[in-house]
């Protein structure tokens, strides 16, 4: 009889020891221990830990990539990948591969981007409803989606069914949107970009879908601009939009204003931070995959963040490299840049992202076998099972990667260069040519070993622009490729590195550092355990918030000598920063101008796109945003996406706080020129037509300021403690420069919990009477005048129960003893009444009325 090995059982980890065991990984820093434990490391779908430190995921990652490795002609070994890849030094695998490489406890995809959708005009219900469930078929996988919406009809297009009409784009962003919101994976809601021609006639419709409050909140939208409507813009002349946009015969045809629209994208950019710009014409042109829009691989959207032009179906996995480690000496003046270890280790990037493609085809594999067993029917299960098919068609046949960089704003830093100078972009540019001459001599040489994408044509490809420039930088990678062939039919990319640079304790990406001490938020799940929540925004996701020193200024401070540990002023912090090399080399300090002619020179060394947002105060004009869209085209960029400080919920702010201006108030009582930032708050409950509702009391020395109502303990009003009955309301404006109201609390763990735009919380027209009655509290009318004002309003019943909560409470205000007048006893009718602690007294026969 064989007798059976029993099965090791995996080591477990609790979310403590995970969490300190990280926070000493990290030296103490306590955002990047908690993202990794919460968003990384290796779980199962009971929250059993089985990682204590990053290590433990390295390890993870270099066993399988090194397991790939094996299958191939002179394979890498675990250790050597390890040493690659460890302490988020070098090369760093992004999101998606992080998180489910060597992962068995998921069934999900290691790709970061989609596109899905119709590559032609197909705008039919079940074609609509089947991008529908495709997206979120992906999102539930983890990967963040972008679809293109110029193929449906315009509006009031003529259909062949009961509606006679079509509706045109805007339900269908809605319905997009809504799909987006509903997807959760753990406490994380999908990614969705969608996009639109310029060319198309509703394109208008688009660009001011998101200007409404409330709509289109799941979805991020660009609109794809052509190179013949920015020379009407140019040149002031009429554009023709069309549908279907590429035909020949068009069944609509119209002449349009392009300054008109034009000036509508740089109105709602400035205002809100959207749309994004696509300069489709420079996508498709620069574009190594589009010399295959024959067989399948035309460009017809982007990812959520812009960075990867995809065809529909293909998918593409992010990793990063990160550009502060090859800095020797750094922050001093014998400061250099290992080149040749730079180009090393992109070359090997290259060959583990081609690893990571072949781990992504067994997940692919797993998926598909899932849905295969699973007991529904194929005419329910089939859209998702053939999605699936697509994706893995396109990812074995091309084979595509996105190979990305973070940390160059303080590798400039680092080398005594400031972002935005001529010199550091001349080295910016530089290191992106180099970046892609060895990732494309990797690709080159590993197809070599292991074949080439298998439709690679080099007679298809010899009059793209960016593979002339490759051709006339390195003649010889050029023949050599077409010779061989690459591995991969396209490579690079620059994405945003959110939690990547939070890991690796750099700047994010392309963009220089936001600030060298900062605030800073962190979308959090609130069902997770310990986890801290400070900030609750309009649309319900909770953000954690800390106050930092940049790592890197940190390194800077303690190379030249500057006490770390001492508790500066800000005056002080100013003075530091300017001996920095991060002086005047902020996100806010860079010209923008000077910022896309930079993209635009890094650009052309970067076959896919760059996420990059063009950072600007809160008082630039709208003229100087259209200066800068209209340059970027020039400059040859492939999109653009503007942020003017204020136009929405960031998730950097600003440390610093603005000073109070205080004038004396008709009756004698101090009150704010204008209404402060921050109010002590009060919060009463009271009944409103058995309904429970909750009143917010702003106050200044006690006395009320103003006041917000709404429904309470409620799925769409507001939930307290109900121990709570205390707080801050803080004023701040939304992208209308409207002003929006947070309440905050801090509760018994003594965190501080704050959630957004009370206004938007409430029934509008309760709303409304609830700003007539804030302007005469904030006008000084004494609170008895008030209430009585209140009481004499004539209202229909609903709110006549309202208006008597909101008056009760406010009577607790009205200082014991005053009179009242204009109201008898209602038990002796004597009109000598007097308040006592909020409560109508009758000085005759001594009853007491409260409410």
């Amino acid at each position: 009889m064989e007798l059976t090995k029993p099965t090791k059982k995996p080591k477990t980890y609790s979310l403590d020891e995970a969490y300190e065991a990280s926070l000493k990984y990290f030296n103490g820093d306590e955002l990047a221990a908690r993202v990794w434990v919460n968003k990384y490391a290796l779980k199962d779908s009971f929250g059993t830990l089985f990682e204590r430190t990053p290590d433990d995921m390295h390890r993870r990652i270099a066993k399988e990539i090194a397991r790939i490795e094996n299958t191939y002609p002179n394979p890498m070994s675990e250790d050597e990948v390890f040493d690659l890849i460890k302490g988020f030094k070098y090369i760093i695998p992004q999101g998606s591969p992080m998180t489910g490489i060597g992962n068995p406890f998921q069934i999900a995809s290691l790709s970061n981007c989609f596109v899905i959708g119709s590559d032609g005009p197909s705008d039919s219900y079940g074609g609509i409803m089947k991008t529908d469930q495709e997206q979120v078929q992906l999102m539930k996988r983890r990967g963040g989606v972008g679809h293109d919406l110029s193929h449906i009809r315009p509006k009031s297009s003529p259909v062949k069914n009961s509606a006679l009409t079509s509706t045109g784009l805007v339900p269908f962003m809605e319905r997009y949107s809504n799909s987006t919101r509903e997807v959760a994976q753990d406490g994380r809601r999908g990614a969705l970009m969608l996009s639109v021609a310029i060319k198309h006639p509703d394109a208008e419709s688009f660009i001011d879908a998101k200007m409404t409050q409330g709509k289109v909140t799941g979805a991020n939208v660009s609109v794809r601009i052509d190179d013949a409507f920015m020379k009407a813009v140019e040149n002031n002349t009429p554009y023709v939009q069309q549908y279907p946009i590429d035909s020949k015969d068009p069944v609509v045809r119209k002449e349009a204003d392009a300054q008109a629209i034009w000036k509508k994208i740089v109105h709602n950019a400035w205002k809100s931070a959207e749309p994004g710009i696509l300069f489709w014409d420079t996508i498709i042109g620069e574009s190594l995959p589009d010399c295959y829009a024959d067989l399948g691989y035309r460009t017809i959207s982007t990812n959520p963040c812009g960075e990867i032009p995809l065809c529909p179906y293909d998918s593409c996995r992010l990793l990063a490299i990160n550009l502060f480690s090859y800095v020797e000496k750094p922050f001093t003046k014998e400061a250099s840049f290992n080149w040749d270890l730079f180009k090393k280790h992109v070359q090997f990037a290259q060959r583990i992202m081609d690893d990571i493609i072949d781990l992504e085809l067994e997940k692919i594999d797993a998926i598909l076998k899932k849905i295969e067993a699973d007991p529904e029917d194929m005419s329910i299960k089939g859209i998702e099972h053939n999605l699936w098919l697509a994706i893995r068609k396109k990812a074995e046949e091309g084979r595509r990667t996105g190979i990305g960089i973070t940390a160059e704003g303080d590798m400039l830093a680092a080398l005594g260069l400031r972002y935005g100078s001529d010199e550091g972009v001349d080295f910016s540019v530089q290191i992106h040519k180099t970046l892609a001459l060895e990732a494309y001599r990797g690709s080159v040489f590993t197809a070599k070993e292991r074949g080439a994408f298998a439709i690679y044509d080099a007679e298809r490809e010899k009059d793209n622009p960016f593979m002339q420039r490759i051709k006339e930088a390195d003649p010889e990678l050029y023949y050599q490729m077409t010779e061989h062939g690459r591995r991969n039919i396209a490579l690079l990319t620059i994405a945003p590195t959110g939690t990547t640079s939070l890991m690796s304790q750099t700047s994010s990406g392309i963009e220089p550092v936001f600030l060298p001490v900062y605030k800073r938020r962190r979308k959090v799940n609130p069902n997770d355990k310990d986890v801290r929540v400070d900030f609750v925004d309009e649309v319900g996701d909770s953000w954690e918030e800390y106050v930092v020193f940049h790592h890197r200024f940190k390194e800077w401070m303690e190379i030249n000598g500057h006490d770390t540990s001492k508790n500066y002023s800000q005056e002080e912090l100013d003075k530091l920063i300017e001996l920095s090399p991060y002086y005047k080399a902020t996100s806010n300090d860079v010209d923008y101008l000077k910022k896309v002619q930079m993209q635009g020179a890094i650009q052309k060394w970067v076959d896919h796109s760059i996420s990059v947002t063009i950072n600007m105060p809160n008082n630039v004009s709208e003229e100087l945003v259209g200066e800068l869209y209209m340059e970027a085209w020039k400059a040859g960029c492939k999109g653009v996406t503007v942020y003017r400080d204020g136009s929405r919920a960031g998730v950097l702010i600003s440390n610093e706080e603005k000073k109070k201006e205080e004038t004396v108030a008709p009756g004698g009582s101090i009150f704010p020129t204008t209404r402060p930032e921050v109010l002590d708050a009060d919060i009463v409950r009271f009944q409103n037509n058995k309904e429970k509702w909750i009143a917010f009391i702003g106050l200044i020395d006690d006395r009320p300021y103003e006041i917000f109502t709404g429904l309470a303990d409620d799925e769409d009003g507001i939930t307290l403690p109900r121990w709570l009955n205390k707080g801050l309301i803080i004023k701040s404006r939304n992208a209308e420069g409207v002003s929006r109201y947070d309440f905050q609390y801090e509760n018994k763990r003594g965190y501080k919990t704050t959630i957004e735009g009370l206004s938007h919380k409430f029934n509008p027209e309760y709303w409304n009477y609830a700003k007539l009655i804030s302007s005469t509290l904030r006008h000084g009318m004494p609170i008895e005048k008030v209430v009585d004002l209140i009481s004499s309003l004539q209202l229909d019943e609903a709110i006549n129960t309202w208006k008597n909560g909101v008056a009760r409470a406010l009577k607790h205000y009205v200082p014991d003893g005053t009179e009242a007048t204009k109201q008898k006893c209602q038990n002796c009718n004597s009109t000598n009444l007097h308040y006592q602690e909020g409560c109508l007294t009758c000085k005759d026969c001594g009853s007491s009325k409260c409410g």
